[in-house]
């Protein structure tokens, strides 16, 4: 690959390591957020999931809960229109393989269908197409249906994987997002700024360049990419897929040595959105990201 598959820099890896522990509701007490592993929204809208290292932790109508469900290690986590996609690691005691490759649940994260690589690869970059279920990874090493690193995708739940050129990526990688109507349709986060393909990977070319992309998503329309970035503070902005399009940023809340880690937009009300950061913090904005209100504080959910 042209491109490197490797952790991100060292701010980000420091953050990271200052929130590795894990999901907890102790009696009496909210839900603790550690080991944010990614972030999205049902379906409905009603429900802002948050996979960790010890299952999914819900946020809804103003308060914090642990999913029903098997508390595995959802690395990977990704939301489509009917369905969740994850990889990671068994609960303890599950007697379950691992790594798990690829998982699907279509009830919400309470049970699990195996769709390939059990035991072969943890996908900790995965991203969905929310209306098309194309699933693209990227993988670090050979598995027998890859064969060997780099970007691959499925449009068949893990029947049938392709590998994709990524041609013009050549820094570090930090991740993917998929058009939630066209599954050729690809953006990548890197050290060197935000990157757009319109051909399943094959290549891309630059969107927004000069800064450090971490987190990225597309709008629930298809017009717009919602991205995260840092060069010497964070920033959140909003940008159009045309190579003249200029990106719209918004005000972030005050972090002080974070970064924006995840991006979720509300399928049903799609002013909403959710952030979450490298120190746990989440925020939830009902304006367009405008503005904005915590709802967990360095892991502590906020009721």
């Amino acid at each position: 690959m042209p491109f490197t598959i490797r952790p991100l820099s060292s701010l980000v890896s420091m953050l990271t390591v200052a929130a590795a522990m894990s999901i907890s509701a102790p009696a009496g007490a909210g839900v603790t957020l550690m080991h944010v592993h990614g972030l999205a929204y049902s379906a409905d809208g009603r429900q802002l999931l948050i996979p960790s290292h010890h299952g999914l932790a819900v946020f809804a109508d103003g308060r914090w809960s642990k999913a029903a469900g098997p508390a595995h290690d959802y690395m990977g986590f990704s939301a489509t229109r009917d369905a969740l996609y994850s990889s990671g690691h068994p609960a303890p005691g599950s007697g379950l393989t691992n790594p798990f490759g690829l998982i699907k649940s279509r009830d919400g994260g309470k049970t699990w269908q195996k769709l390939g690589l059990e035991g072969e690869s943890d996908f900790h970059t995965l991203a969905t197409s929310y209306q098309t279920n194309a699933v693209y990874v990227v993988n670090h090493e050979k598995n027998s249906r890859m064969g060997g690193a780099g970007i691959h995708y499925t449009l068949a739940d893990g029947l049938k994987w392709e590998r994709a050129e990524a041609r013009g990526l050549r820094a570090r990688l930090n991740g993917l997002a998929v058009h939630p109507n066209d599954a050729r349709i690809v953006a990548a986060g890197t050290d060197e700024g935000l990157y757009l393909s319109r051909d399943s990977a094959a290549s891309f070319e630059p969107l927004a360049k000069g800064s450090r992309v971490l987190a990225l998503t597309f709008d629930q329309g298809g017009q717009h990419l919602w991205f995260s970035a840092y060069a010497g503070k964070p920033t959140l902005a909003r940008i159009g897929l045309n190579a003249k399009a200029k990106a719209e940023e918004r005000t972030l809340p005050a972090m002080k040595d974070d970064a924006v880690a995840y991006i979720a937009q509300n399928p049903a009300r799609r002013e909403e959105i959710a952030l979450a950061t490298f120190k746990r913090n989440v925020f939830v904005s009902t304006d367009d990201g405008r503005t904005w209100k915590q709802i967990a504080k360095e892991g502590s959910g906020v009721d």
